[in-house]
């Protein structure tokens, strides 16, 4: 593939992850995006999960995971590079489309008492998903810290994995949080800060 078709793919694929979380609460009524999980906006009791679970995040992770998995090959040499986008195919990509096969129960609760199998999957994943993204992209950020031309990423990388850490760090300490759904909010827009940044800096690359 070339770089501007991989580049094009990286920002088709967090695109749609954007639309589905913007039009899902759109769908439903009350929907409170400050309160609310985005997984809450396609649960298996909401009447147009389905579109958004196989016409946004599934296709969307499946994107991403091509992106990711293509992106090293535009970079510079380095292990710690490979390593990130490689993390980000598997937790960000393939978690995402396991997120998407497996919707949570009505109102994504986060005990696990009494909880569907698909709810089991979706927490599990999520958890992971957000656990490790933020060292992968530190470690895509240490990667290209040394690399001519390529200290704006390189700074990106490390602004949005701190700014994602912190409030997953949030989150995670008080899942049932009021504002739980702007925290969620941000740290998916750090990801997709990167993402979009990312494949924009490939575009550029020769190839």
């Amino acid at each position: 593939m070339t770089n501007k078709l991989v580049a094009y793919i990286g920002i088709l694929g967090v695109s749609l992850f954007a639309i589905a979380a913007i039009v899902g609460p759109l769908l439903i009524e009350d929907y409170s995006v400050v309160s609310q999980y985005i997984s809450e906006s396609f649960a298996s009791d909401t009447e147009y999960g389905w579109y958004l679970q196989y016409f946004g995040y599934v296709p969307s992770g499946i994107l991403i995971t091509i992106f990711c998995f293509s992106a090293p090959k535009y970079f510079p040499s380095s292990k710690l590079i490979v390593a990130g986008f490689f993390g980000l195919a598997l937790f960000y990509g393939l978690g995402t489309v396991l997120v998407g096969f497996f919707p949570c129960d009505a109102g994504c609760p986060t005990d696990v008492i009494d909880s569907s199998l698909s709810q089991l999957i979706h927490n599990a994943m999520g958890s992971l998903t957000y656990i490790f993204l933020p060292i992968c992209i530190i470690a895509i950020g240490l990667g290209l810290k040394k690399m001519e031309g390529y200290n704006r990423l390189s700074q990106i990388a490390m602004a949005t994995a701190i700014i994602s850490g912190i409030f997953i760090f949030i989150l995670f300490s008080n899942p049932e949080s009021d504002y739980r759904g702007v925290l969620q909010r941000i740290i998916e827009t750090s990801f997709i800060t990167f993402m979009v940044s990312s494949a924009l800096r490939i575009r550029k690359s020769i190839g």
